[in-house]
């Protein structure tokens, strides 16, 4: 769970005990202006929450990894050249898979101008789609999933002034308005308008344009989720944000009770942090 200056993750330690590491957040977007400008600020937002990502799930994967009788000393986070290595695998593993394989396969079509890129964002889409089916049918994997809905389920509770308890958690939604799941569906949507400015370049620049222009296209999918999150009672808005949700049912599973305590401990550290416990102010800037 991320807040605004601080970010918690609570696990399962293998004595069945729950340990919670916090760590608190100096952001980029506070030290200058500028990288707090539209379409900039979702760019530098991104690239927190994923360094964010690699060391809550450094943390998560050392305490699972030791003995109960080793006692309670926190394990070490991941290293910065490591956490280095695993953000650029990532992201060219999510370029060469979601980006630039859709576009060398639309490549082979015999297609041009506004139906290449149509057809090259259906094929994007696509992928993704079936990529996130075939992670829903691992079973280690579902794990992950039911501790993703539990962390929805936690925040849908805290936002609607619901007492903490896993009983009154467990009755609320899989779904979040700001999960990571839509946010990656708009991306591709974006990119379809953004790439319809380019046509069918050639195929030098057809593999840079899918490249550089995506910080463009991620900045402005932020933007777009970030105005989801502050209007979610908008039916409109909610409608059209419709499929980036229903896609979050391929990343969720239902969590069950334990699975959910842990998930509200992380909640309740960061918002005991941010001093944010009091119903008067209910939205939190966590990650979904």
């Amino acid at each position: 769970m991320r807040g605004p200056r601080n970010w918690a993750v609570a696990v399962r330690k293998p004595d069945g005990e729950i340990a919670q590491v916090s760590r608190s957040i100096d952001p980029l977007m506070a030290r200058h202006w500028t990288l707090r400008l539209p379409i900039v600020r979702g760019v530098v937002a991104l690239g927190e929450s994923l360094a964010i990502g690699f060391r809550a799930l450094s943390v998560s994967a050392n305490y699972a990894a030791q003995e109960a009788e080793e006692g309670d000393e926190e394990p070490q986070e991941i290293g910065r050249w490591a956490l280095a290595f695993a953000f650029l695998v990532a992201i060219g593993f999510a370029l060469m898979i979601f980006k630039v394989g859709p576009a060398l396969l639309t490549d082979l079509l015999p297609i041009s101008g506004g139906w290449f890129v149509l057809v090259e964002g259906l094929v994007r889409v696509s992928v993704f789609v079936a990529y996130l089916t075939v992670l829903s049918f691992i079973p280690s994997l579902r794990r992950v999933f039911q501790y993703h809905a539990a962390e929805h389920k936690a925040i849908n509770a805290y936002e609607a002034g619901d007492e903490l308890t896993p009983e009154n958690t467990q009755r609320h939604s899989l779904i979040h308005p700001r999960c990571g799941t839509a946010f990656l569906l708009w991306v591709m949507v974006v990119s379809v308008f953004v790439y319809a400015l380019l046509g069918r370049p050639p195929l030098l620049w057809l593999v840079v344009s899918r490249i550089i222009l995506l910080p463009v296209i991620a900045g402005i999918a932020y933007e777009l989720i970030r105005f989801a999150g502050k209007h979610s009672e908008n039916r409109i808005l909610m409608t059209l944000l419709a499929p980036g949700l229903w896609l979050q049912r391929l990343t969720t599973r239902e969590p069950s009770l334990d699975q959910l305590e842990v998930s509200i401990r992380a909640l309740r550290k960061v918002l005991d942090l941010e001093g944010r416990e009091q119903p008067a102010d209910r939205r939190v800037e966590v990650m979904a």
